[in-house]
């Protein structure tokens, strides 16, 4: 470990000052500090690749936003939970001192998740975007209140066409996000599963599908309004309708940097959902 990333919020004072502090702590150990915005995702795509690992300092947006520049290149995440949930950081304020030294003797074990990656197509141009997910994909509805109509398929078999606010295409990392919030299953973030779930499903299939990782999930948008694939619940991509969003497990896992016993997952879990 020569040399480390740090990312802070910027809308975060105290993440700028913690990160110059961790920087000082860094050279002091002879490791090679080099601070970012964790928004400036084309600075940090420059030079992520000369990095051994990425400490991000902020909530678990700060870490999708890291995860998905990182994985490509196989860099490691360490997360400082500034944020109000923190299911994928692994220090928080008063302990960072203590769980980086572990890190730095090499007392880690990194923790690989799945992540997704879709790509739109649409009729006279077949790929418009496409693009990388850690929580999940969300096809659904943009700014009216009327459902979407879209058309499933898994492995391009017919599964059903949900009537709804929208479909969420989930990682087990993604359980416990927007999943969780409405009425998935939490599932172990080893698991390599995608998890479809329907956001208030109108007569149509209303619970959820757990599929293997190797599928594909190809949902086909029938609206006539405008309708939005929201990626990590960061940014969205417009849809229009007859287009097609096709979902399958991405080549790059997220790798993280744990300190904890490899159950440290179910603790956290009670923890936040008190």
């Amino acid at each position: 470990m020569k040399n480390a990333g740090l990312l802070h919020h910027p809308k975060l004072p105290e993440s700028l000052v913690l990160a110059q502090e961790m920087a000082r702590y860094l050279e002091e150990r002879g490791v090679s500090p080099w601070l970012c915005s964790a928004w400036d995702e084309d600075e940090i795509a420059c030079h992520v690749d000369a990095l051994d690992f990425l400490i991000t300092l902020g909530g678990d947006g700060t870490i999708l936003r890291a995860a998905r520049i990182a994985a490509e290149h196989s860099v490691p995440i360490l997360g400082l939970n500034l944020g109000r949930v923190g299911f994928l950081a692994e220090m928080e304020r008063e302990d960072w001192p203590e769980k980086l030294t572990l890190v730095l003797e090499g007392k880690y074990w990194l923790e690989e998740r799945m992540m997704l990656q879709a790509e739109l197509r649409r009729k006279g141009d077949a790929a418009p975007w496409s693009g990388e997910a850690l929580n999940e994909f969300v096809v659904g509805r943009g700014t009216l209140a009327r459902i979407v109509r879209l058309s499933t398929y898994i492995d391009g078999e017919y599964l059903t066409t949900y009537a709804a606010d929208g479909l969420i295409v989930a990682t087990a990392t993604g359980s416990t996000a927007y999943a969780l919030a409405v009425g998935g299953p939490i599932l172990p973030p080893k698991l390599k599963n995608i998890l479809l779930i329907p956001i208030a499903p109108h007569l149509c299939l209303d619970r959820a599908v757990v599929l293997s990782q190797g599928v594909r999930v190809e949902v086909q948008v029938s609206t006539d309004h405008r309708a939005i694939l929201t990626v990590d619940g960061q940014f969205d991509v417009e849809l229009k309708d007859a287009d097609r969003v096709v979902i399958t497990a991405s080549p790059h896992a997220c790798r993280f940097i744990r300190t904890q016993d490899e159950v440290y997952f179910y603790r956290t879990l009670v923890e936040r959902l008190r």
